[in-house]
């Protein structure tokens, strides 16, 4: 892991309402984010997570408040839920990820051989080399999520953006796609994540930052997995959880939906 001292993102008082104003998403958010960490974004259904992430992707407009991304637009990878994306749309993982070089492409031209190989190769890096013809629709949650990741990498992507790629995937398919992650973050990728589950969010990642429509706390694990922060969260839905022998308090996530 490459951690620098570097911002990558930096909101400024940003606030973003829903409803003609009548809403509130996020509230008066100010952090900032640097190159080379990988940050978990943590809350309960409804706080929040998702705008923050679609107000950095420029996919929402602040309300009021600033929110800047030091990072090449062309260069941010995306992975959204996966109730936004149709999947049964007749294009195969090699398609997707080549879309990740249509600003080396060209418009009106065909890809070359070169382009193919940056295909290839970020195939390879996501495991999904043998997959490549297979169509999108075909594939598990696990994998359509790292086909995204691929796409990121034909782009040259140097921040990855995840909203909730854990959610609806088995444990084994959580950890191929923690460790493809772990492996990227390793090259210098800057990872940010949306995430339900605490105990990834405390052991993987190096910054937690904490929103129920405004910021909570934003900092090291060990420094926001605390008793006060996770009560402001989660209220009374949280529990005493032991890790790696130590007392913790985390959240009992009993549903998810794509409104988080």
């Amino acid at each position: 892991m490459i951690i620098t001292s570097t911002p990558i993102i930096q909101a400024d008082h940003l606030s973003v309402h829903y409803g003609g104003g009548r809403e509130i998403a996020l509230e008066d958010v100010s952090v900032t984010l640097n190159a080379g960490e990988r940050i978990a974004l943590i809350g309960p259904n409804g706080a929040g997570k998702s705008t923050f992430i679609k107000a950095v992707m420029r996919m929402l407009t602040p309300s009021s408040g600033t929110i800047t991304v030091s990072e090449d637009p062309l260069k941010i990878g995306y992975v959204p839920q996966s109730d936004d994306v149709k999947w049964d749309f007749p294009v195969t993982v090699r398609d997707v990820v080549l879309m990740g070089c249509t600003r080396q492409i060209g418009w009106l031209r065909l890809p070359s051989r070169a382009h193919h190989r940056t295909v290839d190769h970020a195939l390879e890096q996501v495991g999904l080399h043998v997959l490549a013809d297979v169509p999108i629709g075909d594939l598990s949650g696990g994998q359509r999520r790292r086909v995204f990741i691929a796409r990121a990498l034909a782009q040259e992507a140097r921040l990855l953006i995840l909203d909730e790629p854990f959610s609806g995937v088995d444990v084994s398919a959580q950890g191929d796609l923690m460790a493809v992650l772990d492996r990227l973050n390793a090259d210098g990728m800057t990872i940010l994540l949306s995430t339900h589950d605490l105990d990834l969010a405390y052991r993987h990642f190096d910054q937690v930052m904490a929103v129920r429509r405004r910021l909570i706390a934003y900092g090291i694990p060990s420094d926001v997995f605390c008793s006060d922060t996770l009560a402001q969260l989660y209220g009374a839905r949280i529990v005493t959880h032991h890790s790696d022998g130590h007392a913790m308090t985390m959240y009992v996530d009993d549903h998810h939906c794509s409104e988080c």
